[in-house]
């Protein structure tokens, strides 16, 4: 069966980095575009990055030109790198397929 399984959430103070993971597997992973969503607390869950399969890539505002995300083919991986980290990055992240599936979502924390 299809399985998301996100990881690389934690606690980083403002400025820092987290390099998120989302492994993915039952299903053809080279040939799906893949997404980061984000929900903060009391908020609706936000795209923040997406990848194609011919890994063109797209972001929400907020993050560009601190937030990449990146495919390995050959592991079945998304990475999403953030730099430049500020308090209002901290939500919970999720690895999405169009197919409509979800990761179990990983925390970002960004306080001092």
């Amino acid at each position: 069966q299809v399985q998301l399984v996100d990881s690389g959430g934690g606690l980083v103070q403002p400025g820092g980095s987290l390099r998120l993971s989302c492994a993915a597997s039952g299903f053809i992973f080279r040939i799906s575009t893949m997404d980061w969503y984000r929900q903060a607390p009391g908020k609706e869950r936000d795209l923040v990055a997406r990848i194609t399969s011919a890994g063109t890539t797209t972001y929400a505002d907020s993050v560009k030109g601190r937030f990449t995300i990146s495919r390995d083919n050959t592991k079945g991986t998304v990475y999403l790198q953030m730099n430049s980290l500020k308090p209002e990055d901290t939500a919970v992240y999720y690895c999405h397929t169009l197919a409509g599936y979800w990761g179990q979502g990983t925390q970002v924390t960004v306080s001092s």
